[in-house]
Parts: structure tokens; sequence; C-alpha cells
């Protein structure tokens, strides 16, 4: 079997940390920001995980 290639969509989207879990951003930040309070805005701009359910799928679409 050749190596998986790395999806490079995901790549770009997704950071592995030192421990093995996966970092993500999250949605619903980049427009129409306006209606959204200070609060809810400051907070999707911080990382987060991958969920558990999503974490095998996303490995293996960055080759591991």
């Amino acid at each position: 079997m050749p190596k998986m290639k790395t999806h490079r969509g995901a790549a770009k989207r997704f950071r592995v940390t030192g421990t093995g879990k996966i970092r993500r951003r999250k949605a619903y930040r980049s427009h129409l920001n306006g209606k959204k309070t200070q609060r809810r805005i400051r907070r999707l701009g911080r990382p987060t995980l991958v969920s558990e359910a999503d974490h095998k799928n996303v490995q293996r679409l960055l080759g591991g």
C-alpha cells in the first residue's frame, strides 16, 4: 500500500498538539458580526478541540 497523502485543505484548518489532540477554529466569526455580542465574538476567536466523534476522520485526512 502506498502512503496516505495529507488532505491539503484539512492541513490548513487543523493543528495537532503535542499530546496528539487536534485543534480547530470555531465557525460563525467571519462576517455579520455586528449583531453578535462582543463576548460571543471573543469566544469564537479562541481555538477549540475537535470532538471525539470527528477525531478519527480528521486524523485520517491529516495522513495519520
